[in-house]
C-alpha cells in the first residue's frame, strides 16, 4: 500500500520527505521491523519508541510516524510528524486493514462491571438470529463461530482492526466489543466506527492507571463523545454517571432502568437460583439469570438489539435461551448440598451486587473467597475485604494473581479493612486451591461459597509467569472427593 494513502484522515504537524513509498507493513514494535515498514514511535508507559528510531531505520523502516522529529534526519527516509502517535496509529490501523468497521455494524460496550456479559450474550443473541457476528471480549474472541484467544480486554489497533477484518472476511454483519478505559485512554479505538455504545455504570477500578475517578470517568466518556451522530448511545439511568456519559455525544440518546422511567424498563417479578421471572417493557419473560446487576445486564442487551432493529418480541424470546457467561455466577452444586458460584467480582461494587443477589435467595450461610490482584490499585483491597464480611458468615482472604507482589503483603492490605469485632469471620490461606478446599470443608447444605476474583481466568500470575489454575476445575477436584 502507498504510504499516501494510509495517511488519509491523519493530521499532520510536519512532513519531511515524500509520501509516495510503497509500504509493506505497518508496526509500533520495534522488533517486527522489516524493509519497507512504516514505524510508528510511541510514547508507552514502559518504554519511548523514539529511542528506537536510528534502529528501525537501519532495519528497513521507509517512514516514520513520531511526535517529535529526530534530530538526525536520513535522506530517503519520510518523517511524519503528528500530535499523537497513539491517535495515529488507530488510524493508520484502520486505513491498513481497508477500514472493516466501516463494513460491520460495531457496537462497543464500557463500564466498570458488565461489559463482558453484555458484550458476549450481544454476540450470541445475534448469531441466535442468524447473524454472523464476531466478538471482541475479556474471555475470547470470536469472528462468527471461530474461537480467538484473548490476552486484553481490547487489545492494540492493529490487532482490533486485523480480527474486524477477519469478520468481513468471514462474512460478518455485526461484531461487538468491549471497550475498557485504558483502550480509550491510549486511543487503540482511533479510526473506528461505531453504530452504537453502551455504558454500564463506574465505580472505582484501574487506579493504578488512572490515579483518580475523575479521569477514569472521563475516559469512559471520550468513547461517547467521539460517537458519529448517526450512532445510538444506550446508558444505565440507575447509575449518576449514566447521564454524564451523555452531555457532549452526537449520538441518538437512549437509557435503561430497573428503577425509574426509561426507554428500556425491567422489574423483577420471581427471584430463584435457577433464574427469574422478567417484565420488560411490559412483556414477561423467564431468564436463566439472577441478580438485579444482570436484569440491568439483560435490559441493555434487549436495548441494543431492539436498536439494531430486531422485533422485540422476538428478542424476548432469545433472550430466555441465554446462558451467563463463564466465571460469572457460574454454579456447581456440591454431593454434600451446597452450592459454589465462581464469579469474576474483583471489583467492590461487583463483590457487593454478586453478595447481594446470593444473599437474597441464600437458606444457609455465605462463606466468601476473595483476593486482590498484585501491582494494581492497592486502595480497594480493604474495601474488598470490608463487603466480603458486609455479604458473608465467614470470609477466605487468598491470593488473585499476585503478579510481582508477595502474596502476604496483599493479604494484609485486605486484612486491615477487617474490623476488630469482625476478625474471628476471617481466615487468611495463602494458597487459592487450599482456601477454596477449606471452605468447602466448612460448608454446610444449604450454604453457598462464592469464589471471586478470577471467574473465567485459567492460570495464576506469579512473578512474570502464569501457572495453570482454574477455580472451577479446583471445586471440581474437591467436590470428587465428597461422598
Amino acid at each position: 500500500m502507498k504510504l499516501s494513502d494510509l495517511l488519509k484522515g491523519l493530521v499532520l504537524k510536519n512532513c519531511i520527505g515524500t509520501t509516495g513509498a510503497e509500504i509493506s507493513n505497518l508496526c509500533f514494535d520495534s522488533r517486527k521491523v522489516e524493509q519497507g515498514s512504516l514505524f510508528v514511535a510511541q510514547k508507552g508507559t514502559q518504554s519511548d519508541g523514539h529511542q528506537y528510531i536510528q534502529q528501525v531505520i537501519e532495519n528497513g523502516a521507509v517512514a516514520v510516524v513520531c511526535q517529535e522529529l529526530p534530530l538526525i534526519q536520513p535522506t530517503g527516509i519520510c518523517f511524519l510528524q503528528v500530535e499523537c502517535s497513539d491517535e495515529a496509529l488507530g488510524i493508520l490501523a484502520c486505513n491498513w486493514y481497508g477500514n472493516p468497521s466501516r463494513k460491520l455494524q460495531l457496537v462497543g460496550v464500557t463500564g466498570t462491571n458488565g461489559k463482558t456479559t453484555i458484550a458476549t450474550l450481544l454476540y450470541e443473541v445475534f448469531r441466535k438470529f442468524g447473524n454472523k457476528s464476531g466478538l471482541l471480549s475479556t474471555v475470547c474472541n470470536y469472528v462468527d463461530d471461530e474461537a480467538i484467544h484473548a490476552t486484553h480486554t481490547t487489545p492494540d489497533a492493529l490487532a482490533i482492526n486485523e480480527l474486524l477484518a477477519r469478520m468481513v472476511s468471514a462474512g460478518c454483519e455485526y461484531a461487538f466489543m468491549e471497550v475498557s478505559s485504558h483502550s480509550v485512554d491510549q486511543r487503540r479505538i482511533a479510526g473506528l466506527h461505531f453504530v452504537g455504545g453502551i455504558f454500564t455504570n463506574l465505580t472505582r477500578d484501574h487506579l493504578d492507571y488512572h490515579l483518580t475517578v475523575e479521569n477514569y470517568l472521563k475516559a469512559k466518556k471520550r468513547f461517547f463523545d467521539d460517537l458519529p451522530k448517526e450512532a445510538f448511545a444506550l446508558t444505565n439511568a440507575d447509575d449518576k454517571n449514566g447521564a454524564v456519559m451523555l452531555q457532549n455525544t452526537k449520538a441518538t440518546k437512549f437509557d435503561y432502568s430497573t428503577r425509574t422511567l426509561a426507554d428500556f424498563k425491567a422489574r423483577v417479578l420471581e427471584n430463584h437460583f435457577e433464574g427469574m421471572q422478567l417484565e420488560i417493557n411490559g412483556r414477561e419473560v423467564s431468564v436463566q439469570f439472577i441478580g438485579l446487576f444482570n436484569v440491568s445486564n439483560l435490559l441493555a442487551i434487549y436495548g441494543a438489539a431492539c436498536l439494531l432493529g430486531k422485533d422485540p418480541e422476538d428478542v424476548l424470546v432469545v433472550l430466555s435461551t441465554l446462558k451467563p457467561v463463564s466465571g460469572r455466577l457460574e454454579f456447581m452444586r456440591s454431593p454434600s448440598g451446597f452450592l459454589a458460584i465462581v464469579d469474576y467480582a474483583h471489583t467492590p461494587d461487583a463483590l457487593k451486587n454478586v453478595l447481594k443477589s446470593i444473599n437474597e435467595l441464600v437458606e444457609g450461610e455465605v462463606i466468601t473467597v476473595v483476593g486482590a490482584g498484585g501491582n494494581r490499585d492497592k486502595g480497594k483491597r480493604p474495601i474488598m475485604a470490608k463487603e466480603a464480611l458486609t455479604g458473608s458468615n465467614k470470609v477466605i482472604l487468598t491470593s488473585d494473581n499476585p503478579r510481582f507482589e508477595e502474596p502476604q503483603d496483599i493479604l494484609n492490605d485486605m486484612y486491615a479493612g477487617v474490623d476488630a469485632g469482625d476478625r474471628t469471620k476471617v481466615l487468611c490461606i495463602i494458597d487459592r486451591k487450599e482456601a477454596i478446599r477449606t471452605a468447602c470443608m466448612l460448608a454446610k447444605p444449604g450454604d453457598v461459597i462464592l469464589v471471586a476474583g478470577k471467574g473465567h481466568e485459567d492460570y495464576q500470575d506469579i512473578k512474570g509467569t502464569k501457572y495453570p489454575f482454574d477455580d472451577k476445575k479446583v471445586i471440581a477436584e474437591v467436590y470428587s472427593t465428597m461422598k
